[in-house]
């Protein structure tokens, strides 16, 4: 069965402005465009959006300044890789909603803790973990943002989003291959990742004057609601699945 191209451009649409959101955070192109990937055409799903996080952050880090911090994003891919088998074991054997619900409720709890009781600051510990987490959110689900988002909320915002840019470049990377080789990424979800990589720049352009707007305290509030809204995201798309 080949695309649907009314679908795949509507879709263009979503991956539009879950860039602009990415561009601006640092994450959220997936967690605004999964749901509705999942809704209209779950054969897409995880291939093609993998694609557009890889898109995305090749063309910001090149040609905006890039502010990395290397540590946090060393211990952060280390853990990534780690457990990027894992997630592929996930999509071959285990259903959509069960590692849907699973993420889900860690991002979620993950928030909380933020908020309310852990302060959590960017070292190695802590994005080895959100790396591990990662690992397998990100390659079953395409999210793949926001553990170490939460990590990094208090840096810059210019900091939070050439880090998480390298590490969406290489973490996509190594789950598209881990997918190909697995047997687990078709040649649809390919096609309509390339197509959707316009969109992701038009989202990219629009989103330069609304980061003028983002303080270092108004960043860690997006970045909270943003991965608040991940974890509520994928567990309604577990129930959209079910």
């Amino acid at each position: 069965m080949g695309l649907d191209w009314g679908i795949v451009l509507l879709l263009g649409v979503i991956v539009v402005i879950g860039s602009l959101v990415q561009a601006v955070v640092g994450f959220g192109i997936a967690v605004v465009s999964a749901p509705f990937v999942v809704v209209l055409a779950p054969d897409l799903m995880p291939g093609a959006l993998l694609l557009t996080s890889l898109t995305l952050p090749l063309v910001q880090l090149a040609r905006e300044n890039v502010d990395i911090d290397r540590p946090v994003l060393t211990w952060a891919l280390a853990g990534r890789i780690l457990l990027m088998p894992l997630g592929v074991a996930i999509v071959a054997w285990l259903p959509a909603t069960a590692i849907a619900v699973v993420v889900g409720v860690m991002v979620l709890v993950a928030v909380a803790a933020s908020v309310w009781a852990v302060e959590v600051r960017p070292s190695r510990g802590p994005a080895f973990v959100a790396g591990l987490l990662t690992g397998v959110s990100g390659t079953a689900a395409s999210i793949g943002g926001p553990f170490l988002g939460l990590v990094m909320q208090r840096e810059r915002p210019d900091r939070i989003r050439s880090t998480l840019a390298v590490f969406f470049a290489v973490g996509a990377t190594t789950s598209l291959i881990g997918l190909a080789v697995a047997g687990e990424l078709t040649r649809q979800q390919l096609t309509a990742g390339l197509v959707w990589a316009p969109f992701t720049v038009l989202g990219l352009a629009l989103a330069m004057p609304v980061r003028r707007l983002v303080s270092i305290d108004r960043m860690r509030q997006l970045v909270l609601v943003l991965a608040t809204v991940a974890g509520v995201g994928v567990i309604v798309r577990a129930l959209l699945l079910g």
